[in-house]
């Protein structure tokens, strides 16, 4: 349901907002010009007002996802940006950041120009990422200046690790003249060679070319020791690995300017899953041993992984209907992110590290509180449910959660004054 209504009364929902004066109370919100106005016990519904009315309604700031493909251009077969931010509206994010990994690569200011003006009016904010190399090659230094003042919040080229030591450190010192962020993903390619799983006994068990940890940590390693030397800000996406969280941990304890970030399906799957050759868990990085996905959940709670990401990435079915070692990593994750993150974290912990992608990347994030904009997720915690196929909204299915138990749902949002309903 999607609903251009600029004025909004929201019937006794919880507010989670610890930098609310509201926080962990159920109250009435009145939002009129996408402004909150009014927050009361009981608030008169009066004419000219949608009214929102939901069993166990709760809100919070708006979630941002720090990682979504969404094709556009290019492979629209897979998902176009239009129908990629409605799918983001109804699983409750207000905001995205969308990958480069389109066709042509989104390397230059006409290419962020282009994706933010296909994004324009629509109620979930698109926050463009540019690519660190042209065409993401990892050869020669895109465009980031001009792509900066064009919009883009960071650079980075998706699922790419740059394997020029001497090209990241000349980028970290680049992008400090204007502030710039860079996305490190850190895969040593020598060490994964044609790796497809997590090298360990499930991956001996089922002949399967095994990726060691080793491979992320040497990079996370060496991309923390150029960030040392240079100085700078750098985000490192989707670590899976307990080293990886360790060398992390140290180096924010030195004072470097570094945050990192999980993709759902690592902190909820183990390699286990693999067990059936089903290619709809073939991720990268891909799935882990049962201790490290306990010790990636400890990492989420304790702070060192700064946000949660669904990693959302639209394949279709010729890429992944595949025998294993040939089908293409990724799996969307939108739809059934906030339901399976419950299933495994506390709520107050899960509403904190969706909504810190925006402190990441310098991004306003206003309180629930009387007189801001109103940027708002709205979500239930107490439904049960199983993840079907016809809870897919994407374009492509291709869903590492299909038959999973999800608890709490995402019911929409309110932002950019338009209230989007999931149903």
């Amino acid at each position: 349901k999607i609903c251009k209504m600029t004025q909004v009364i929201l019937k006794q929902a919880k507010i989670i907002d610890p930098s609310s004066p509201f926080h962990n109370q159920t109250m009435d919100l009145k939002i009129e010009n996408g402004t909150i106005t009014q927050i009361d016990k009981e608030i008169t519904i009066t004419s000219g007002f949608e009214v929102v009315n939901v069993p166990n309604l709760h809100v919070s700031k708006g979630w941002m996802d720090s990682s979504v493909s969404f094709g556009e251009p290019g492979y629209e077969d897979r998902e176009t940006i239009e129908n990629g931010l409605q799918v983001a509206a109804k699983s409750g994010f207000t905001a995205v950041a969308l990958q480069p990994n389109s066709n042509p690569t989104i390397d230059n200011q006409s290419q962020v120009r282009f994706v933010l003006d296909r994004a324009k009016h629509q109620a979930t904010t698109l926050y463009p990422i540019g690519a660190l190399t042209k065409g993401s090659e990892g050869t020669d230094l895109a465009e980031l200046f001009d792509m900066k003042n064009a919009g883009a919040i960071a650079f980075g080229d998706y699922k790419k690790a740059l394997q020029n030591a001497n090209l990241q450190k000349i980028a970290l010192q680049y992008v400090q003249d204007f502030d710039g962020m860079l996305i490190a993903f850190c895969q040593d390619s020598t060490l994964k060679g044609s790796g497809i799983a997590n090298e360990g006994a499930i991956s001996t068990k089922l002949g399967l070319k095994g990726i060691p940890a080793l491979a992320e940590e040497l990079h996370v390693a060496r991309n923390l020791f150029l960030l040392e030397y240079t100085g700078g800000k750098m985000h490192i996406p989707t670590i899976s690995t307990q080293g990886s969280i360790q060398l992390i941990k140290e180096a924010k304890a030195k004072g470097l300017q570094v945050t990192c970030s999980v993709a759902v399906h690592n902190l909820v799957f183990n390699d286990e899953m693999l067990m059936g050759f089903d290619s709809r868990y073939k991720v990268l990085p891909p799935l882990r041993e049962e201790a490290t996905r306990k010790a990636l959940i400890a990492a989420v709670s304790d702070g060192t992984i700064d946000c949660i990401t669904s990693d959302h990435n639209p394949l279709d079915i010729e890429l992944k209907k595949l025998e294993f070692d040939l089908a293409k990593d990724g799996t969307i994750g939108l739809e059934s992110a906030f339901g399976a993150l419950l299933t495994v974290l506390p709520l107050e912990v899960i509403i904190n590290k969706l909504t810190a992608s925006k402190l990441i990347f310098n991004i306003e994030n206003a309180s629930i509180a009387i007189g801001n904009k109103a940027d708002i997720s709205l979500f239930t915690t107490t439904d049960n449910w199983i993840f079907e196929k016809e809870n897919i909204l994407s374009k492509s299915k291709n869903s590492a959660f299909l038959g999973q138990k999800m608890q709490g749902k995402a019911v929409g949002i309110y932002n950019n004054r338009q209230l989007i309903m999931n149903n």
